[in-house]
């Protein structure tokens, strides 16, 4: 991910993860960008499935009663 604005931020982290992950060389910045960015991607999806569930159950209500649209071209 490439982000060119950073901004410090001050984070408290188990003290025996940390040591550990110093004893590993783990960028610390990296790897808590990382894990809020899947946090956050994480949440996104949670949000995006609360917000469509009406619609995706009427797909799926659909599809229960009538068959996939294009199933008779499914080749598996």
């Amino acid at each position: 991910m490439a982000v060119a604005n950073r901004k410090p931020t001050n984070v408290t982290i188990a003290s025996a993860l940390l040591a550990e992950a110093k004893s590993y060389n783990v960028n610390l910045s990296r790897a808590a960008e990382a894990g809020i960015a899947d946090a956050v991607a994480a949440e996104k999806a949670k949000l995006w499935k609360r917000e469509n569930a009406e619609a995706l159950a009427s797909s799926n209500a659909y599809a229960e009663k009538n068959g996939l649209p294009l199933a008779k071209f499914r080749q598996f």
